[in-house]
């Protein structure tokens, strides 16, 4: 469905600029999820691993927000 997120609560529309860097940090952080699927099938910490990648979720979770200027909580 074309706009889908206009049919959704909370949502805005996105510059042509903000819709370039969400694609940027999801670029950067699809590559990031397959260095963390790399350690974890390596002889490492996985317990550390698994800490870090939550820990980077949050991270681009919140820089993913922070272009979206989603107006809820």
């Amino acid at each position: 469905m074309d706009n889908q997120h206009r049919k959704i609560t909370g949502y805005t529309e996105l510059t042509q600029e903000q819709i370039d860097l969400m694609n940027e940090v999801k670029a950067i952080s699809k590559a990031t999820g397959k260095i963390v699927e790399k350690l974890r099938g390596s002889n490492v910490d996985v317990r550390w691993v698994d800490i870090g990648a939550s820990d980077l979720q949050k991270g681009f979770m919140s820089i993913t927000r922070s272009v979206a200027k989603p107006d809820f909580f």
